[in-house]
């Protein structure tokens, strides 16, 4: 009797074993209708893509980087620092704009995962099958969105400046007034 106990053991690691948490998302993606699957697929896609851009870009700056280190900073020309230097910061915004996109990317796929794809984060109410195909990774209908960036706008509005260093006289513009006619009577006195 003690034999039979030892046989349901090995099959309780084999249960545990980690195949086990491997089938969980290949069930949930069973789960998905036949327009989350397409999506997934394009998200992947997507966010492939953009780690092959963005090595390629990285790649790309790091051996230019290189060769200009090679070259004496007295031996090269003004102007082709300045081009490179150009070159540099530009393929460093890309690396930027694209990280943001691969952001967005990975969260769409959570939000799949999680059964919230396709609800506007703003209003709750369904994203047309047409945006989500145009923006696979859109967060809001186009109502919520227009709106978003209205108020963006709204705050990219230049304030008028009201003093030397833009400070109101609420923030403190008369106090660093006041502060400089106070010294100035100390530096007399000494």
């Amino acid at each position: 009797m003690p034999k039979s106990n030892p046989t349901p053991t090995p099959s309780t690691p084999s249960a545990a074993s980690t195949p086990a948490p491997a089938a969980a998302p290949k069930a949930s993606d069973a789960k998905l209708n036949p327009f989350l699957k397409k999506q997934k697929a394009r998200l992947l896609a997507l966010r492939d893509g953009m780690l092959d851009s963005m090595a390629g870009v990285a790649k790309d700056n790091l051996r230019s980087r290189a060769e200009g280190n090679e070259a004496s900073a007295f031996g090269m020309h003004q102007a082709d620092a300045g081009s490179d230097a150009y070159d540099r910061d530009f393929a460093l915004s890309l690396l930027s704009q694209e990280q943001d996109a691969l952001y967005e990317i990975e969260e769409a796929l959570k939000r799949i995962d999680n059964g919230t794809y396709g609800i506007c984060e703003m209003s709750g109410k369904p994203i047309p099958h047409p945006r989500l195909e145009a923006i696979p990774f859109a967060r809001c209908t186009v109502e919520c969105q227009s709106q978003i960036e209205k108020q963006r706008k709204a705050v990219r509005v230049r304030q008028p400046v009201t003093s030397l260093f833009g400070l109101t006289e609420e923030e403190g513009g008369t106090a660093a007034a006041e502060a400089e006619e106070e010294e100035t009577p100390n530096d007399v006195k000494e």
